[in-house]
């Protein structure tokens, strides 16, 4: 196949697509884990409002009794950028097979452009998925968050940060407990409430039921299945909503609800760009430049409804 030339640049009117696709792809997205606010160009403001001893015995006057307490947290997105260069010889026989159906997305990319657009998005959704957990504001490339973020809150009730071990198929029952315990009697009923497991944690809870851990409930494992009763599907405990996490940390759990974890992005807005430029025809090379823009971020609302494993 002679090598393709690209002649267009993909930017604003279908750049939201890309974007989205970069942006929103993550599995802790994809899979409805945190609650997402676009269209966030710097701050976007999480309103907390707390009062106490609001009710009282009924007079004819009007007498304000208990105090109102409104308090707020702020998401601010941050600038990222994809600087991509491409040899377009190395992608002959991959472009090849997608043209026979093969995709990295759902729908088939109608041109070689499209195709290293997809590539990228795929490589920028799988590092957002870390940040989201466990990024660093002060690392190129990543945003604070929700795991690292909460885990250094000095807010966080000390009976609520629990002291991780090593996750095995013969502790990690005990040590989910132990997350279950500590949810405060204020969080635990809400329909949204999930524990939240990196994947070492998930595949040991997974094991364990399948009846080969001291703690499993039968040396059979679930419905006598041994290690068969699996089928990739949901999972639970004592109930609660098991949401495995790929981008947490090794041995780390987080119990909370979906409404109080919250990612931000430009989505939508004017700070997003997506380029695809040929650069064969004005440095005589045989690359494609891929350029992307976005801003991104995560936020968690009130850290009292919130439980840590770490």
């Amino acid at each position: 196949m002679p090598n393709p030339t690209i002649t267009t640049s993909y930017a604003g009117q279908w750049a939201g697509k890309y974007v989205s696709a970069a942006l929103l792809s993550a599995p802790t997205i994809e899979g409805g884990g945190v609650t997402v606010l676009p269209n966030v160009k710097y701050k976007a403001v999480i309103q907390r409002l707390e009062t106490t001893d609001f009710l009282k015995d009924a007079s004819c006057d009007f007498t304000p009794i208990g105090t109102v307490d409104l308090t707020e947290r702020v998401l601010q997105v941050k600038d990222l950028q994809v600087n991509m260069t491409f040899c377009k010889s190395e992608f002959h026989s991959t472009w090849q097979s997608i043209e026979m159906g093969y995709s990295s997305f759902d729908t088939l990319p109608k041109s070689f452009a499209d195709y290293l657009i997809a590539y990228a998005a795929q490589k920028v959704a799988a590092a957002n998925e870390v940040s989201i957990w466990q990024g660093s504001n002060a690392v190129s490339g990543q945003f604070d968050g929700l795991y690292t973020t909460a885990l250094a809150d000095i807010n966080l009730p000390p009976a609520q940060l629990i002291p991780a071990a090593a996750i095995t198929a013969a502790n990690v029952i005990g040590e989910m407990q132990l997350v279950y315990d500590a949810i405060p009697s204020t969080l635990y009923g809400k329909p949204d409430l999930k524990i939240y497991v990196s994947q070492n944690v998930a595949k040991a809870y997974v094991a364990a039921l399948g009846g080969f851990a001291v703690a499993a409930t039968s040396n059979s494992g679930v419905n006598a299945q041994g290690t068969m009763w699996y089928n990739n599907g949901a999972l639970t405990f004592n109930g609660l909503p098991i949401f495995m996490a790929n981008g947490l940390p090794n041995d780390s759990m987080m119990a909370t609800t979906t409404s109080n974890l919250y990612f931000g992005c430009s989505l939508l807005s004017d700070t997003q760009e997506v380029r695809v430029i040929d650069t064969s025809e004005t440095l005589g090379d045989d690359n494609v430049r891929v350029v992307m823009r976005m801003a991104a971020g995560a936020q968690y609302g009130v850290i009292e409804d919130i439980v840590i494993y770490g």
